[in-house]
């Protein structure tokens, strides 16, 4: 089964950090992927840049709406994400309170599957 470990923070979160601090969190987070990946569990993990770099878009009555960021009403952001190839959704928790960012940040656990179900 595949699981999707979304890395939730709060809007902000690292422009708190020194640049010190931020290349330290990076390199656990790196770290953990690497042990994820030699366990054969890991399929991808990517960081993804702040939500003030990101764009919203949704299509109303064939009417294009795009919301640059950072968007006001927003109080979290998804930070990065690791797909994960395991055995069960309980191997899926138990990989996400490995994750560096349950410490500083939400680890969403999410199983893939068809959205109609």
């Amino acid at each position: 089964m595949s699981y999707l470990l979304l890395i939730v923070e709060p809007v902000g979160q690292r422009a708190q950090r020194t640049p010190e601090e931020g290349r330290e969190a990076y390199a656990q987070m790196l770290r953990y992927a690497e042990s994820l990946q030699s366990r054969g569990l890991l399929a991808r993990a990517e960081s993804l840049k702040s939500e003030a770099e990101g764009a919203r878009l949704r299509v109303r009555d064939g009417e294009r709406q795009i919301v640059d960021g950072p968007y006001a009403e927003a109080k979290e952001m998804i930070g990065g994400f690791f797909l994960l190839t395991c055995d069960s959704r309980e191997e899926a928790l138990a990989l996400a309170a490995e994750c560096p960012a349950a410490h500083w940040a939400t680890v969403e656990v999410r199983e893939l599957g068809p959205c109609f179900l």
